[in-house]
């Protein structure tokens, strides 16, 4: 019986993942230098305040989209000098640089990084005591079908599957500029082309219940950007991912940009916006910590 059960869960994740290698989800920003540097300002601290207190010595930890590897580092000191982190994404590029990171921070051996499909992980049931993704929900088109899997390598007695989403929708800023408001609504439009969801944030606690979790635990939480060094990081990432990433292309692409001017615009505006002494800028955040 039990091999035929196991043949079953064989067979439905290679179905599983002959869906998603014809039907791929696409990461929005894509994988250029200026992306990756953006997001190498996280970590576990300011990106994974939900999940600290289930970090300690000893844990088996599954990292779901890890980009960069700046939290997926952070984790790894937290559950050493016994635990274990997985660290998965499906970008090579990403990938790379993660491994390069956790070099740097001397955790490498601490860590395992594997390109794996969200959809139809390789990994047995009950695999992990702790099961984390930060901003991928809003990049899947079936975001649902992802938890599912998350909750099935995670142990159904002592783990936890805690995810967290931005919401572009609630992002707000100080001063007003109408390119800024334009980057906006092309990101979201952009976003729902590619069959995500921009304003994850206030959908991942119902996506949770609906993925089965026996508990979900929900709350919010604020990246706010006001110090000159922040926002000149923030809005200069921006500029550059607005003029030159695959997020640039594709909107000139899908004719949401008529013209490379109009981006240039909204590069300018950022960089405007980052240089006011007064400038303030809010990533409001959704995020779950669910028990199988």
């Amino acid at each position: 019986t039990q091999q035929v059960i196991g043949m079953i869960r064989v067979l439905r994740r290679s179905i599983s993942s002959c869906r998603s290698l014809q039907g791929k989800d696409e990461y929005l920003h894509g994988h250029a230098e200026a992306v990756l540097r953006s997001h190498s300002w996280r970590t576990a601290r300011n990106s994974a305040p939900h999940l600290l207190k289930h970090l300690s010595p000893g844990k088996r930890v599954l990292d779901v989209g890890c980009g960069p590897g700046t939290i997926t580092a952070d984790f790894a000191d937290m559950v050493a000098p016994d635990g274990r982190v997985t660290a998965i994404d499906n970008a090579p590029d990403a990938l790379e640089a993660a491994k390069s990171y956790a070099v740097s921070r001397g955790v490498d051996q601490k860590i395992s990084f594997l390109d794996e499909d969200v959809y139809s992980l390789t990994f047995a049931d009950a695999s992990f005591d702790i099961v984390h993704a930060h901003q991928v929900l809003q990049h899947l088109s079936d975001p649902i079908a992802a938890l599912k899997e998350m909750r099935r390598v995670c142990d159904e007695f002592t783990g936890v599957v805690a995810v967290r989403d931005a919401d572009y929708d609630a992002m707000t800023w100080y001063p007003h500029f109408q390119e800024l408001d334009k980057w906006l609504h092309i990101y979201r439009e952009l976003a729902r082309l590619k069959k995500g969801e921009p304003d994850a944030g206030r959908r991942v606690y119902g996506w949770a219940k609906e993925a089965g979790f026996s508990q979900v635990s929900a709350s919010a939480d604020v990246w706010c950007f006001t110090s000159a060094e922040d926002k000149s990081w923030w809005g200069g990432t921006w500029a550059e991912r607005v003029t030159n990433s695959k997020f640039a292309e594709d909107l000139l692409e899908t004719g949401l940009v008529a013209h490379p001017d109009e981006l240039e615009a909204i590069a300018k505006a950022w960089i405007k916006w980052a240089e006011t002494p007064t400038a303030w800028f809010a990533v409001l955040h959704g995020q779950v910590v669910c028990r199988p």
